[in-house]
């Protein structure tokens, strides 16, 4: 394996955070990426972690070649927190063309005024607005962490677009379905009264019963996007706490299931759980604890091995985010036999580098050093940074990272030597679960 730069890209200014997601520009235009970036490290809105950002938060668009098509600057008022600003980049009105969408603020000066957040609807190839639309604002007056959870996601239903808007996760939470002219097609509310867990800090899209209609993982609720209806709610008498990682995870035969690591409701057990694809437990493991990492990955020679981090205390500000006294545990995603990894888990991310069908892993999201090992644990390279996407991004074999650094600088690494893709590998790419989710591919 040798690990080279596809492509290199730089920014007039330091980066503290940055988020990105694969954008389509139509037939024929190179594939692009959308990148959302900022010098402060991520605003979170809990009060004991929020703090003033010293930078606005930036959108650029490039292709993959490094080629800028266009940069904006959302100024102050714009709180640079994934929390506050979700971004999302789907194609609505169905034209071949990836509209970029994100929450916004009309207002200059109150960047905590929910009377002035919007949804915005950019034109992926120009920049410029297409539409913007008032962010629903349904919870009344709660505090800053509660208030600020928004989540943008889209899915289909029998091949029609929908585009999801959410609010909440630790509380009254609400969700909102659109057709492709931006007419509601659905509202979903759960009360904070209500049996069942809460909202997770992933929310994947998925088609869990195979019926054509995709469905949106909402913690450990599962909410048809078609009329918005709950299908089912997991373990709903006994757990109401809410989910750090929620990863559906295909089976040979085609089915799903669900991985979830609990972070919320500390004293509910188990902290690890599995379920099928009707929400039934398949099996549950760690007696405590608040878990806050964790990934499902092609580890060895078969199999899917699933990784859990408990922790016994975290700090995030400006300095970015720390975490202490960790304890890493993994199973068998299928049976939840516990497994023995090769290698610290902690701060580590899976991708197929050199397309074998088998997951290597990188110590890269913030405060990882860059290490990569393969997929039996072995140390084959350090390429520093932050990784913000581990995905195929270009026509070249394998999987590739993007991975961003302090100065100023982004690169998109791949395997020079990857000489072509396995049949597992590109059942993976042609997934309609890996279009959709491009930071949850490790259960594909």
């Amino acid at each position: 394996m040798r690990l080279e730069n596809y492509a290199l890209i730089h920014v007039p200014s330091r980066i503290g955070q940055l988020r990105a997601v694969p954008v389509r520009l139509g037939d024929g235009a190179p594939p692009a990426i959308l990148a959302a970036y900022a010098a402060d490290f991520d605003v979170d809105p809990w009060v004991e972690m929020f703090y003033f950002p010293s930078d606005t938060l930036k959108l650029m668009l490039f292709t993959v070649t490094g080629e800028v098509l266009w940069r904006k600057d959302l100024g102050r008022a714009v709180v640079p927190g994934m929390h506050f600003v979700p971004i999302c980049a789907f194609d609505l009105d169905g034209d071949g063309v990836d509209e970029i969408w994100f929450v916004n603020n009309v207002s200059d000066r109150h960047p905590l005024s929910l009377r002035s957040y919007r949804l915005e609807c950019l034109d992926a190839r120009t920049g410029l607005t297409k539409g913007q639309w008032p962010w629903p604002d349904k919870g009344g007056e709660q505090s800053l962490s509660r208030q600020f959870r928004n989540f943008i996601l889209g899915g289909y239903v029998r091949g029609e677009p929908v585009l999801v808007t959410a609010q909440g996760t630790y509380g009254p939470m609400f969700l909102q379905g659109y057709r492709p002219d931006m007419t509601p097609r659905w509202e979903h509310e759960i009360a904070e009264s209500s049996p069942g867990a809460r909202g997770s800090h992933m929310a994947p899209v998925v088609d869990i019963d195979r019926d054509g209609v995709d469905e949106l993982m909402w913690g450990e609720r599962c909410i048809e996007l078609d009329t918005g209806r709950q299908r089912w709610c997991a373990d709903e008498a006994v757990y109401r706490g809410h989910s750090d990682v929620v990863q559906p995870v295909l089976r040979d035969d085609g089915r799903w299931i669900l991985f979830t690591c609990r972070e919320g409701d500390g004293q509910a057990s188990p902290r690890v759980v599995c379920f099928d694809d009707q929400g039934r437990r398949i099996w549950g493991a760690v007696e405590r604890g608040h878990m806050d990492m964790g990934w499902v990955a092609r580890l060895g020679d078969a199999g899917k091995t699933a990784m859990a981090i408990r922790i016994d205390r975290k700090t995030c500000g400006p300095d970015g985010r720390q975490h202490q006294g960790c304890e890493s545990f993994a199973f068998d995603v299928f049976t939840g036999a516990e497994r023995k990894l090769n290698v610290d888990p902690y701060r580590t991310l899976p991708v197929d580098l050199n397309g074998d069908g088998r997951h290597e892993l990188i110590r890269g999201v913030p405060g990882g050093d860059g290490t990569v090992w393969n997929r039996y644990g072995q140390e084959i390279a350090t390429l520093g940074g932050t990784v913000a996407l581990a995905c195929k991004l270009v026509d070249h074999p394998g999987e590739q990272l993007l991975i961003h650094h302090a100065e100023g600088t982004i690169r998109i690494v791949c395997d020079a030597d990857a000489e072509r893709d396995s049949d597992e590998a590109k059942a993976r790419y042609a997934h309609p679960y890996y279009r959709i989710n491009v930071h949850a591919l490790g259960g594909l």
